[in-house]
Parts: structure tokens; sequence; C-alpha cells
């Protein structure tokens, strides 16, 4: 059953004009066109729609993905399985980052020490077991470009990196009063962008994502909100503007 651009937009939650431009630019072209002038989408552009915020997803450019999908010999089952397996082994990466957290929690309060090292288990984006296969399937190219920032920070990067975001953390409990969407805030939050951009790669979308996840995980909360009540809150609303402004 074919859907209206609104349509799209709600379910896949992204805008009208970011549908408009992967029309514009050939990634997804609907199907129909209405007299009137209405976008109509089919299943099959719903399904291309769902493979390009996968691939959006692991860092792909838009221009990479339009390549990929059009390829002859594009698979969409075989992608789907890499998609899941990536995704498996960054959840994994995730659940080791979350459990630094908590031991720096415990650290910071005096309880346990933790040397240099423990207080970046989860950081490492340098290894991905399938990468080989996405190469494969998919092209050096292609995988270069989407993780080229996927790389361990250097040691002596490491302790410059915490202290940035730190730094961040309180700015942004300084201006917690003020609405999510004023310069000021948006100033704060893309840097807080580009700090986790140095240690992986977060789309717009994936930014979005893990702002709530601040919000609906209490041992994010509570970290958080360590530097400031409701800091935690302030920074979800504050990213998902800077990721609805930035798609």
């Amino acid at each position: 059953m074919a859907m209206k651009v609104k349509e799209v937009s709600e379910l896949a939650s992204i805008s009208v004009r970011t549908l408009h431009h992967y029309d514009e630019i050939g990634l997804l072209v609907p199907d129909e066109i209405t007299p009137a002038g209405y976008r109509m989408y089919s299943d099959a552009n719903l399904e291309r729609l769902q493979q390009i915020l996968f691939f959006k997803e692991l860092g792909f450019s838009l221009k990479e993905i339009k390549n990929i999908l059009d390829d002859s010999a594009f698979d969409a089952e075989e992608a789907l399985h890499m998609h899941k397996l990536i995704l498996l082994e960054k959840r994994q990466r995730l659940d080791q980052m979350i459990a630094t957290i908590d031991k720096t929690v415990l650290h910071l309060r005096g309880e346990i020490e933790m040397t240099p090292r423990e207080q970046f288990q989860g950081f490492d984006f340098s290894h991905n077991p399938y990468e080989h296969e996405a190469r494969q399937r998919w092209g050096d190219h292609a995988v270069n470009e989407a993780h080229q920032k996927l790389k361990d920070p250097p040691a002596d990067k490491q302790k410059e990196l915490s202290d940035q975001m730190n730094d961040i953390f309180r700015r942004l409990s300084a201006i917690s009063h003020t609405a999510p969407e004023s310069a000021e805030a948006q100033a704060e939050i893309k840097q807080w962008y580009m700090v986790l951009n140095q240690l992986g790669s977060y789309s717009p979308e994936a930014f979005k994502v893990l702002g709530q996840m601040y919000v609906d995980d209490e041992r994010f909360t509570r970290n958080i909100d360590q530097f400031g009540e409701g800091l935690a809150q302030f920074m979800c609303n504050a990213m998902a503007v800077f990721a609805d402004q930035n798609q």
C-alpha cells in the first residue's frame, strides 16, 4: 500500500525535508508521483529506506550508500545479516562502556582504584571482526571512508579527551537552565558531538538515540547528573534539536 511522504516521515522518524533530499539526489525516488505532485512510496521504497538508515547508522555517506544499493550485485538479505552482526558487536562494546562508566563512578567516590587503561575499556573502535566481510561485499573505499574515525585514541590523547568531555559536561550544566534550542546550548552540544566523533562515528540520528539513552537508562542519568541535576534530560533535549537541524 502506497504511503505519502508525511506518513513515511513519521514511520521512519526522519524529516520530510530529508526524504525530499533523498529524492533529489536519486537515493530514494518514490515509485509514484500523483497528478497533484504528491510523492507516494511503495513497499519496495520502504525496504530501500530501511537499508539506507542501516547503512547510515554504520557511518556510510549518502553517496556510498547509493553506490552500494544501486550495484547489481547488491543482496538485501546478505546486507541485513551483515548489519545485524555489526550491531551486535557494537552492542557488546556499548555494554563494556556502560560497565566502565559504573566503575568510574566508584573510582571518583574513592571506593575503587582504576588504571588509565581501565578508564578506557570499551573505547576500542579499531577492530571489527566483520570488517573483512564488509570489504568483500561493499568495497575497500566505502569501508575505509565509513570507518576512518573508528580508531582507539592514542595514549597521549586519552586524558585530553577525558578532560574535554568533563569540561563540556560542566559547561552544559552551567547553562542547563536555558532553552535546549538556544544558540549557546547548541554550540556546546556541537562540541559534544565533535568529541564523540573522535571516539566513534555518530550520525545525527545515532547522536539523537544516544541522547535518549541518557534519560531512558538510569545508569546514564545518574552518572551525567553528577555534574548537575537535570543535566541528562537537558542534553537529551539539546541533542535531539541538534540532530533534527543536521539531518
